[in-house]
């Protein structure tokens, strides 16, 4: 880990983060012969990654590139009309391109004029450090017996849907008994607890804020909710899967490449409260259908566990370095 220091100057409005990036690159390289960077998000990292090549090559240091699309570098920065060209730049001069999922792909192709090829290598996690430790005694301090559990977890933006979240749970809770639990914190928070509030369900919803340990939640969950206006990948439903979650979520962007319909869960359309809720309650009202579910999700999610995706990363770190680059130190 090595921190870039920003240093503050009157004569900036803005510090220039950016510079201080690449010059920090430039040290490392040279430091500890790294012999390959591995940028994530277009911007500003790509950029800035960008730089550090052309100065390392002052230096006859030749090095290459791969980068890897998230999201929001494409999608919400890169699409400014600001960035747009600083976007395509980085992504161009790039040697190697990734995204997260298939469609992040194909909406980087039609956003941009990208001239060469984009491999899709997905999110990963690593299922050996998720907690199993759990009992039922400690489920019992969210819920009684007879009670479900649905969970959320997100940081509470606008694109998050965070009433749907809470009309979903109203419908089902109006089925059979159940309790909301909401991880996380961020600007959409205030109206989701005054949203509960008018529809007199405070006793069944609890506000958890930020945790570090969302294993520990999952754990004894029967459902996640992810009713997103977009997510790029879906790396939240993909976390709860992996500890034996079903999702309910919206049919956008990447989640259908993790969230399979009718095996891990179910998708719906975007705003679609109703569906959801018969959806949710598909799984919840059979016993055996929820067990069902949860193993589902749970093999699911196991195709991308670490030890399938690295694979994929590291012939491409191989390709990359073996395309006519000669590095120096």
């Amino acid at each position: 880990f090595h921190e870039v220091h920003v240093p503050e100057y009157p004569l900036f409005h803005y510090q220039p983060y950016e510079l201080a990036l690449s010059s920090k690159l430039v040290d490392t390289v040279k430091a500890f012969g790294i012999e390959l960077l591995h940028v994530h998000y277009a911007i500003p990292h790509a950029y800035a990654g960008y730089m550090a090549k052309k100065i390392l090559e002052e230096d006859g240091i030749y090095i290459p590139m791969i980068t890897t699309l998230h999201g929001t570098d494409i999608t919400l920065v890169g699409n400014h009309p600001f960035y747009k060209p600083a976007v395509t730049f980085s992504i161009n001069k790039s040697d190697i391109v990734t995204s997260v999922s298939e469609n992040l792909r194909q909406q980087t192709l039609d956003f941009f004029d990208i001239t060469g090829e984009i491999e899709v290598v997905p999110n990963f996690i690593d299922e050996s450090k998720y907690s199993t430790s759990f009992t039922d005694c400690q489920r019992s301090l969210m819920a009684e017996d007879h009670e479900k559990i649905i969970t959320h977890i997100s940081n509470f933006r606008k694109v998050k849907h965070i009433p749907d979240v809470i009309q979903i749970f109203y419908g089902i809770q109006k089925e059979i008994p159940a309790k909301l639990i909401m991880v996380g914190e961020g600007p959409e928070k205030e109206n989701a607890e005054l949203l509960v509030e008018e529809l007199g369900i405070t006793d069944r919803v609890v506000f958890l804020g930020n945790s570090n340990e969302i294993d520990r939640i999952l754990c004894f969950s029967d459902l996640f909710l992810l009713p997103s206006k977009s997510e790029s990948f879906g790396l939240a439903a993909l976390e709860a899967m992996i500890n034996r979650v079903p999702v309910i979520s919206s049919n956008t962007g990447g989640i259908p490449e993790v969230n399979i319909h009718g095996v891990s869960g179910y998708l719906s359309d975007e705003r679609d409260v109703e569906d959801m809720v018969n959806n949710a309650l598909k799984i919840l009202k059979d016993e055996a259908t929820l067990k069902q579910f949860k193993e589902n999700a749970h093999e699911v999610a196991t195709k991308f566990d670490i030890k399938n995706v690295l694979p994929l990363y590291e012939a491409l770190y191989e390709k990359a370095y073996k395309a006519n680059y000669k590095t120096t130190y």
